[in-house]
């Protein structure tokens, strides 16, 4: 190709070029977005819906099922999940990934309202929010006291400090954990109100209309308007007291009279604490297409100005911040990429031997990297785990193209032609190898860009990447190098004592290459054999490699779940919980630990221990969760384990493997296959916890009321009714303001007057004759066991079979497990899905399998353009097996696990390693056509003359691996799992292709000759 010889004859122009790539780049370095993986929306919708004292059966019969209905309409849900407990309906929607998070909150709240008018009256709307179902928040700062219970700290907090956090873009949810809002508490004294015959219908009667919202309207005169505003509203404790309930023969009796009025918690639903001390929580959540990075800047910024304001009482500290392990990996992916550029420096120095040559290579690596940047930009990329990491790989990529072209001028120098004659006749003749290989490798990771899921979201950017950084290096390959060529190099100089011996080395290793390469020709037959043997090894590797979706990061943060029985209270988990403190205090690599108690679930509690710095400790993350997971077996009257935080955004919360059994039949037969499913994973020992969401362990309260004799008393059913609620429950009749914030107004018996079902023998109802009648007298109580919570799974009853794979087993065993018991223990009806990290490997496990097939079609139909043919693609082609041979031996062995990142790493070896076979076919193709060689000769000769560019362009590839292989801190697994996979399969390969090769080229390739030329001037012939 001619092309070139413009660069080297207008050496001004050539280095314009090379500018303007740079100038272009560094602007778009400084412009773009830094993010831990490239961006994607995950969107959870999630609908609740209140209706205080319901039983679970009438939360699903009555609320859950018709909202069920109406949501699942909406566009893109991946799956849907509900819980039915006692007094709240709530559902999970998660979408599929990349959903518009706003046009999913639109349309799932405009099918919630369709039904509304199908809810009980009694029950609240549903509230319908919006989050990215994380399982943790992007950052936690704990706020302790010892002076203020929670609910006053919590007072404060949505007062002051919540609308402050609000300011910060992309917050958008702020979790208060541990303290609940404050509420008007009025504790009834059911012996009292019997004394003056009152009931709990009376009372909330007397609520409703004395604290009640008026609008007074407006006065109008000739010519002026009066505003008129009547205080029928309650305005504080001391008026709520002295609300007068009854007037008796002139004798008033006083709200004070039958009950006590405080301003204390509305519920006691869940509690926090911070390193054992009582506290409030705030989690900061992220919208679903906010940077968690940009927001825990922002709020860290704005935490000096909180905290000089804070009361003197109030402490603060931040106990988690997500970002902390982000920042870290991609400090660490940096100080890689740059020991990567010097090691490869030192590779390619020692290779040529000549200080002048190697700056021409060298020069390609910051052009490239830098010009990268500029590609990135114009299709929306931000700078983050992938990108980076895919610089990284791009060090020992963008050297090749100019070290080819390099060596190519230095041979033609050698054989007596002049700098400037030697680089326009070299760079001719390697353009077209060139091309091919930047090409090739662009085909390789079309495929992968071209993917969807959650595995082409996170490597599409990662991809395009690095085919935009050979891209460059093959522009400045052709345009840059070849005029420094020309400049820079000198004809028939004397090499210097390095040279000499770098060359002497060289010529040693290409004669006795030469030598072995003769005597394998002779034994063909021999090197076909083992060709085969390594072809027919692979499937045999592949079964002894443990597979999962990704490796497990030390993130510097530990997970922890408790279960409690279902019919445990918050003070019994807590108690248990304080047990779980004092044993994450003793570990030295804690640095704060904080519990939430009733966390997801009423009768679970979860924790989050994050670890001092990386530098600052010596055992890792495994090794820190394994030791607490043993220590929290142990504690008594909980199950409690520890497990690690999930290495992929996207996979939801809860314990990483999370098997669903769902089925149309009742509770109770699907209770006795989940117990039987269940039963085996505590018996397997693949894993170290388990648990399961439905459970008949919960003491429920069947109260039969004998109609009949009600029905004799004028007794109505609204009447018990509404006494049970107001007695037990604790939903709210209406509203106070205090200080311009609405608070509940909440009626109920104190605690000592419901511990038990005897106490309902206490409460009183009115008869027709006005008398009072003890409600014992009109019931019966039956306790009997019933799942606390009644769980859907997109609409059908459903168990979920929790999991935690014990240390050293992986996700992909784990999932074999669980899919055979699905497929001998599950009878007909019932159905098993996923959720959690498990969902994720399940969908996305073998994704790239199908996009590694598609990047090889794609490369042999690349080839087969360059050359002309069906059979040399075909030579190229089989040095692929011979690579990845090397890559699965090495994962084998037990160096890392099969997950997504070493299978990108298989990708990006196929085309690395075909690289090779391009330099070497092209030579024995120009040797046929030029110098009429036989096939073998020819690709004996191509063999002998690429050698060198071949190991030279391997050994800076794996040179610049090296800090890879040696990484360690956050991210280290992932870096780990790609450089391992391509620096054993590049060198394996290399070695086999080198011999391999040329024998099957001998046997496959195509006998080449000239292409038909067509004669312009010839006339056409008549027939």
């Amino acid at each position: 190709m001619r092309f070139t010889d413009v660069f080297i004859k207008r050496p001004v122009l050539a280095v314009s070029i090379s500018f303007l790539i740079a100038l272009l780049g560094i602007q778009a370095i400084f412009k773009m977005q830094v993010r831990e993986y490239p961006e994607m929306t995950n969107t959870v919708v999630t609908v609740t819906t209140s209706y205080y004292g319901a039983s679970a059966d009438l939360i699903q019969g009555f609320i859950t099922q018709p909202l069920e209905q109406a949501v699942a309409q909406a566009d893109n849900i991946d799956f849907m999940t509900s819980q039915s407990v006692m007094g709240q309906s709530t559902i999970t929607v998660t979408m599929k990934l990349n959903t518009d998070p706003n046009a999913a909150l639109s349309d799932i709240l405009a099918k919630t309202n369709s039904v509304r008018s199908q809810l009980p009256k009694e029950a609240e709307d549903p509230t319908v929010t919006m989050s990215t179902g994380s399982t943790t928040a992007v950052l936690y700062i704990g706020f302790t006291s010892d002076e203020l219970v929670s609910s006053q700290i919590t007072d404060y907090l949505e007062r002051v400090v919540n609308p402050q956090l609000f300011t910060v873009n992309g917050v958008s949810k702020v979790d208060l954990y541990g303290g609940m809002k404050y509420a008007l508490r009025i504790w009834l004294d059911p012996a009292r109100m019997a004394a003056i015959n009152m009931t709990a219908t009376d009372v909330m009667g007397v609520l409703n209309a004395n604290n009640f919202q008026s609008a007074a309207g407006q006065a109008t005169g000739e010519f002026v308007l009066y505003n008129g505003s009547a205080n029928t509203q309650v305005s504080d404790v001391e008026e709520l007291e002295n609300l007068v309930v009854r007037t008796n023969d002139g004798e008033v009796v006083r709200l004070s009279d039958i009950a006590k009025v405080s301003l204390d918690k509305s519920h006691d639903v869940y509690r926090a604490s911070a390193n054992g001390q009582e506290a409030v929580v705030a989690a900061i959540n992220a919208a679903p297409s906010a940077n968690p990075i940009n927001i825990a800047a922002d709020v860290l910024e704005l935490l000096p100005q909180l905290e000089k304001n804070l009361p003197s009482n109030i402490k603060m500290n931040v106990m988690y911040d997500s970002t902390i392990a982000i920042n870290e990996s991609i400090h660490e992916v940096i100080k890689t990429i740059l020991e990567a550029a010097l090691i490869v420096l030192v590779v390619i120095t020692l290779f040529l031997g000549s200080f002048r040559a190697v700056i021409i290579p060298i020069v390609t690596i910051p052009l490239s990297l830098i010009g990268v940047a500029m590609v990135m930009q114009a299709m929306g990329f931000s700078w983050n785990l992938m990108t980076l990491l895919a610089m990284v790989l791009a060090i020992g990529l963008v050297v090749d193209d100019a070290i080819v072209v390099l060596e190519n001028v230095d041979r033609h120098i050698k054989l007596g032609e002049t700098p400037f004659r030697a680089a326009i006749i070299g760079t001719r003749e390697i353009a077209v190898p060139v091309i091919a290989m930047t090409l090739t490798l662009g085909a390789v990771y079309a495929p992968i860009a071209m993917m969807g899921g959650i595995t082409g979201s996170l490597f599409k950017e990662f991809a395009l990447t690095l085919a935009g950084s050979v891209f460059v290096s093959g522009i400045v390959a052709l345009t840059l190098s070849p005029m420094m060529c020309s400049k820079m190099l000198v004809a028939n100089e004397e090499p210097n004592r390095f040279e000499k011996k770098v060359h002497h080395i060289l010529d040693n290793m290409s004669e006795r290459y030469e030598r072995m390469l003769n005597v394998i020709m002779t034994r063909r037959p021999v090197i076909i054999a083992f060709a085969v043997i390594v072809f027919a090894s692979l499937p045999l590797l592949f079964k002894f490699i443990p597979s999962e979706l990704a490796p497990s990061e030390d993130k510097g943060v530990i997970m922890l779940m408790g279960t409690a029985p279902s019919n445990a209270n918050l003070d019994y988990m807590q108690n248990t919980m304080n047990d779980v403190n004092t044993i994450l205090s003793n570990q030295p690599e804690v640095s704060f630990a904080q519990v939430f108690t009733g966390v997801p679930n009423a009768n679970q509690a979860f924790g989050i221990a994050s670890m001092v710095p990386w530098s600052q400790r010596e055992a890792s993350q495994a090794e820190v969760t394994k030791r607490v997971g043993t220590l929290v077996q142990d504690v008594p009257g909980m199950a409690v384990t520890a497990f690690q935080m999930p290495e992929l955004p996207g996979a939801g919360s809860g314990l990483p493997i999370q098997f669903v059994i769902t089925t149309p039949n009742s509770f109770e037969s699907l209770f006795q296959i989940a117990t039987e499913v269940l039963t085996g994973v505590k018996g397997s020992p693949l894993f170290v916890y388990s648990d399961l969401d439905l459970n008949f362990d919960s003491a429920t309260m069947k109260i039969n009321i004998d109609k009949n004799k009600a029905g004799a008393y004028g007794v109505t059913m609204q009447d018990i009714g509404i006494t049970l609620s107001t007695m037990m429950a604790d939903g709210y009749v209406n509203r106070i303001d205090l200080n311009g914030r609405s608070y509940e107004v909440i009626p109920q018996v104190e605690r000592k007057y419901r511990l038990n079902p005897e106490s309902m023998n206490n409460y009183y109802v009115r008869s027709a004759s006005g008398e009072a009648v003890p409600l014992g007298s009109l019931i019966s109580i039956d306790v009997i066991a019933e799942p606390r919570s009644l769980p859907h799974f997109n609409q059908l009853n459903s168990a979920t079979v929790g999991a935690v794979p014990t240390p050293g087993v992986a996700m992909g065993d784990a999932i074999n497990w669980f899919e055979d018991v699905a497929n001998n223990k599950l009878p007909s009806g019932y159905n098993h899905d996923y959720m959690g990290e498990a969902r994720q490997y399940v969908t996305e496990g073998s994704a790239l399998y199908a996009t590694f097939g598609l990047a090889l079609a794609i490369i042999f139909l690349v080839l087969a353009i360059q050359f002309e043919s069906i059979r040399d693609p075909l030579v190229i082609m089989v040095s692929v097996p011979l690579a990845i041979c090397g890559a699965l031996i090495a994962l084998a062995w037990g160096a890392a696990s099969m997950n997504i990142y070493s299978q990108v790493g298989l990708i990006t070896l196929v085309g690395l390693i075909t690289k090779h076979g391009i330099l070497i076919c092209e030579v024995a193709k120009e040797e046929q056509l030029h110098h009429q060689k036989s096939k073998m000769a020819a690709v004996t000769e191509a063999a002998k003359v690429r050698l060198r560019p071949i190991l030279m362009t391997t050994a800076a590839m794996i040179a610049g691996l090296i800090p890879l292989l040696y990484a360690t801190g956050a991210g280290a697994a992932q870096r780990f799992s790609i450089g391992i996979v391509i620096v054993a399969g590049l060198a394996i390969g290399t070695l086999f292709t080198l011999f391999v090769l040329p024998v099957i080229y001998s046997y496959l390739a195509s006998e080449h000759k000239p292409l038909p030329v067509f004669e312009e001037g010839k006339e056409i012939k008549e027939s």
